[in-house]
């Protein structure tokens, strides 16, 4: 037996139990990991309130690290003991889960576990919003909101390496300066951002804007966007925008719109292996920063759920069973 959360049916936070559960053995092709740290993810919370359709009771979680402590058959890269990482796991919420040889990532030396269990969802996320959704040039402008959270903080150094002129929106004084900290030329409460943003490109507006908030600046994201500029919209943080009217994509001139999940964009083993190796490589060699804002214990899932939806945390937000 060992211990993980459950959720016995779709509700809010508080409806999170920590329960004893039958220890899981790896079937073919499969690891049974340790957990040392288990990411908080806006997915969990879509899924634990009923968002996105699951089949209840469940544990929840999709990122983790830790410690392969056996193997199934036909494994072939991952021996007992290697470290491992996932933005693909089910049941991270707990001391054991099965992750699927595939979707597991080789943790390097030099990378703690809880920097490697913070780095995966949202590092992956980053890596194909400016990569591959919209593959930001030198010299482009780009608009990212929520630029204090998990996302948006690597988002902006990724695209800082990259050369890109970076404006973004935060909450609070102390969010915006911590967004300007990891290298964003201009950072806007959410009141009025699209006309501001306006105002700093000369009315022009900015090639793309990454939206993770959904329906609260949904509206504002389109007017901030230049002619043929394109709205990536991967997250529904403040709610899921409403069906609209695709006809304010040609009067907003020529826009594109695009939803992308991360399950697309890691197709293949070759693809998550090519964008956590340079995560990870960037975070040995210093130059991509890891905040990690808040860490609980695995008990306190609830209130780590919470203080994420609230907006109270910046940077991850990691369980530790």
């Amino acid at each position: 037996m060992h211990k993980a959360i459950v959720v016995p049916a779709p509700g809010g936070p508080e409806i999170l139990r920590v329960e004893d559960v039958d220890l899981p053995q790896p079937g073919p092709k499969e690891l049974l990991v340790r957990v040392a740290a288990a990411g908080v993810n806006f997915i969990d919370t879509y899924k634990r309130s009923g968002v996105y359709p699951m089949e209840y009771p469940f544990i929840p979680g999709v990122e983790a690290a830790g410690t392969v402590v056996a193997t199934g058959r036909d494994v072939e890269d991952f021996r007992e003991g290697a470290r491992v990482a996932t933005a693909e796991g089910g049941g991270t919420y707990s001391e054991y889960m099965i992750l699927e040889a595939d979707k597991a990532l080789p943790v390097p030396d030099g990378v703690s576990d809880e920097t490697a269990a913070a780095l995966p969802m949202q590092g992956m996320t980053a890596h194909y919003l400016c990569n591959s959704a919209f593959p930001v040039e030198e010299g482009q402008t780009v608009l990212t909101h929520a630029g204090a959270g998990g996302v948006g903080l690597l988002l902006i150094q990724l695209l800082k390496a990259k050369g890109a002129r970076i404006i973004t929106t935060a909450s609070t004084d102390e969010k915006r300066e911590l967004a300007r900290s990891a290298g964003a030329d201009h950072a806007l409460g959410y009141e009025g951002f699209a006309e501001e943003v306006r105002h700093l490109t000369d009315g022009v507006g900015v090639d793309v804007v990454y939206d993770g908030v959904g329906k609260a600046t949904f509206e504002g994201s389109l007017a901030s966007l230049r002619k043929r500029g394109m709205l990536v919209l991967f997250g529904g943080a403040s709610g899921q925008v409403p069906p609209f009217d695709i006809q304010k994509l040609n009067s907003g001139g020529s826009l594109y719109l695009t939803r992308p999940t991360i399950g697309d964009y890691l197709l293949t083993r070759e693809e998550r292996q090519w964008r956590a190796h340079d995560l990870f490589e960037m975070v040995r060699e210093g130059t991509l920063d890891v905040r990690i804002g808040g860490t609980y214990p695995l008990a306190e899932a609830t209130r780590a759920q919470e203080d994420l939806e609230g907006r109270k945390t910046t940077g991850k937000v990691l369980l530790i069973p």
